[in-house]
């Protein structure tokens, strides 16, 4: 396998190739092939009818019963305890997956033990299907509050997890203009997860386990 630093020469040479994948809006043929995908009318459009059918089909690929807990405060705590809590974290191994921070090669991933069975099957996924996207990894637990709010973060209870910030951030709306791969959200939905771009229409970053 190819060491980390290696990975990062090849990766981010490759972000200088990769087009809309990385760096530039979705383009209408881009839309299409989603839209073609996800069963409904390949009109270049995204709008509501576009919005409901990703929702559907990236649910559909859930397990069923989804794993995860809803994303009130109460349900939260309940299954992952109180934000903050250290003692519910674990580092799961990724030393060899390609994961780098800021250019620097990520060995562990601080997260909660109930995701990081599932969470390091998406990531192993994807370091064979996405390897570009692993190299832009912006972290899990994180013990914050919401940005703009006063509730607790997902990544305070170290169960969400963010890739490639610059190009999918909170007022990027996904899939006009923020670049994360439509075939990302389908692995992290295979485990539970929900994408914030799917399901939010921005943030597209951001995966979390809820329902």
């Amino acid at each position: 396998m190819a060491s980390w630093h290696r990975r990062l020469h090849l990766y981010r040479g490759r972000h200088f190739h990769l087009g809309r994948l990385l760096f530039g809006p979705m383009t209408q043929y881009g839309i299409k092939r989603i839209q073609e995908k996800i069963g409904t009318e390949p009109d270049g459009f995204w709008g509501p009818k576009s919005i409901a059918a990703c929702q559907k089909y990236l649910r559909d690929l859930m397990p069923s019963p989804n794993p995860w807990p809803s994303s009130d405060q109460k349900s939260l705590t309940e299954f992952y305890g109180e934000p903050g809590d250290e003692s519910k974290l674990t580092n799961l191994d990724v030393s060899d997956l390609g994961l780098l921070y800021d250019g620097s090669r990520v060995k562990t991933v601080r997260c909660h033990t109930k995701i990081a069975s599932a969470l390091h099957r998406v990531l192993e996924r994807l370091s064979k299907t996405h390897p570009e996207i692993l190299v832009e990894y912006a972290g899990c637990f994180n013990n914050r509050k919401m940005r703009g709010g006063s509730l607790p973060s997902l990544h305070a209870r170290g169960a969400a997890v963010d890739f490639f910030p610059e190009a999918n951030g909170n007022e990027t709306p996904w899939p006009i203009r923020a670049t994360m791969p439509f075939e990302v959200m389908e692995e992290f939905a295979k485990e539970g997860f929900l994408s914030a771009g799917a399901f939010w229409g921005r943030d597209a970053m951001h995966f979390q386990a809820t329902r």
